[in-house]
């Protein structure tokens, strides 16, 4: 793994690239209650949006620009003059500039030279840092890792000479593979070629998750040094979105040990996530990572028998670190010790045979397609006391008014 001279820098792209999530798009308020969670969480940039798109995005930057974060606040930009006044009208102190430098693009969309293209990433760049010398810029060649090396390289250079600071490497359609076409040696070998020219930015990654592999690959940028890394709540953003906030948070916390440098808050994450679904209308799945309702919910009777005495047995992530804690699902899977375990978080006692009774009862349930919330299961406990002393009560037989 290749040394790293800071603490892994992550920037929260939900309010910008989160937006290009078909059907998704968050009003003002929902951005600024949304920013303030990922302040706390600890975030580094907060990419609010591009302001050009929409007045309501303007809006937005705005709001956001104004708030005194911890965090930098981005937006986005086209590489025009334009774009960039307006950016920095609303108040923000990291701008996006992103122009794509592949020669299909060049060729068949923009009909211009490379050159051509340079001098106005490198006009456009000098002209944010004239304006503010102490605003960072980032300059993307978007779908960096398909472009022609020399076109990446001779922009990316250019770009730093003309002031930006970060260069961003987009796997925009989310092509690179761990192994295969890999992040590693594309981070490597780009820092390497910017190295021997002078340019010595600092380096970040936006990966897609058309193939599923966005985590993987920003963990295979990770071991090569990179200095940012771009995510979304709920992987939000174009097509499959991009890495997921709150599983790469966990890598990096928990496997990485980047948690003392960087102060994450990680218990905001679940906070956070419910009101990313509920301004976005996209559900939290269950199974999600570290947010999902089943994500320290454990089922079958092997495995809770198991992570009631230790949950270290059925658990690699402690949930307290997430403001989360270990459950047990009562269902047709569990077990006596389930049972046991549930009764006990309940301040219930009940002996083998009312236990027993109880996980009949919570086993019905499960045939049926449903688990056994706390109060279903204070209900299933009353009922199963009151069969059990029926059956304690001896039945009078006959007696006056049946007599003949």
């Amino acid at each position: 793994m290749a040394t790293r001279e800071r603490p892994i820098a992550i920037l929260d792209s939900t309010l910008r690239e989160g937006e290009q999530t078909p059907g998704v798009c968050f009003p003002p308020h929902a951005k600024l209650a949304i920013g303030d969670a990922l302040e706390r969480l600890g975030v580094d940039v907060i990419e609010a949006g591009h302001p050009r798109v929409s007045p309501s995005i303007e809006a937005a930057v705005r709001g956001l620009g104004a708030r005194s974060y911890k965090a930098q606040v981005a937006a986005h930009a086209r590489s025009v003059q334009e774009d960039v006044d307006l950016a920095l009208d609303c108040g923000v102190d990291f701008l996006g500039i992103f122009y794509c430098v592949s020669r299909d693009r060049l060729g068949g969309v923009f009909k211009r030279s490379l050159g051509d293209a340079i001098d106005q990433i490198a006009s456009t760049i000098r002209y944010a840092r004239e304006r503010n010398p102490e605003l960072t810029i980032r300059y993307t060649p978007e779908d960096t890792v398909r472009s022609h090396w020399d076109n990446v390289v001779e922009a990316a250079a250019a770009a730093v000479e003309a002031g930006a600071d970060v260069i961003s490497i987009a796997d925009t359609t989310g092509h690179m593979v761990p192994g295969v076409r890999s992040l590693y040696d594309f981070v490597s070998r780009l820092r390497d070629d910017l190295d021997a020219r002078g340019a010595r930015p600092r380096l970040a990654v936006h990966c897609h998750d058309d193939r599923g592999l966005a985590l993987a690959n920003a963990l295979d940028a990770y071991r090569a040094g990179i200095d940012v890394i771009d995510a979304t709540v709920l992987g939000l953003g174009e097509r499959a979105g991009l890495v997921d906030l709150a599983s790469l948070l966990a890598v990096l916390a928990v496997d990485l040990e980047e948690q003392a440098a960087a102060g994450w808050d990680l218990t905001v994450l679940p906070e956070l996530y419910r009101l990313v679904s509920t301004y976005s209308g996209v559900t939290i799945p269950a199974g999600h990572p570290v947010v999902g309702e089943n994500a320290f919910t454990h089922c079958a009777g092997v495995h809770t028998h198991a992570a009631t005495k230790n949950a270290v047995h059925y658990q690699s992530l402690d949930p307290a670190l997430f403001g989360r804690e270990m459950l047990v699902s009562l269902d047709h899977m569990s077990g006596l010790s389930s049972v046991r375990y549930a009764l006990d978080k309940l301040g219930e006692e009940a002996d083998v045979e009312l236990a027993t009774r109880v996980l009949e009862q919570v086993k019905r349930v499960g045939e049926v397609g449903r688990t056994v919330g706390k109060a279903e299961l204070r209900d299933i406990v009353r009922w199963c006391r009151r069969a059990t002393d029926a059956e304690a009560t001896p039945v009078a037989v006959g007696g006056p008014a049946g007599s003949r």
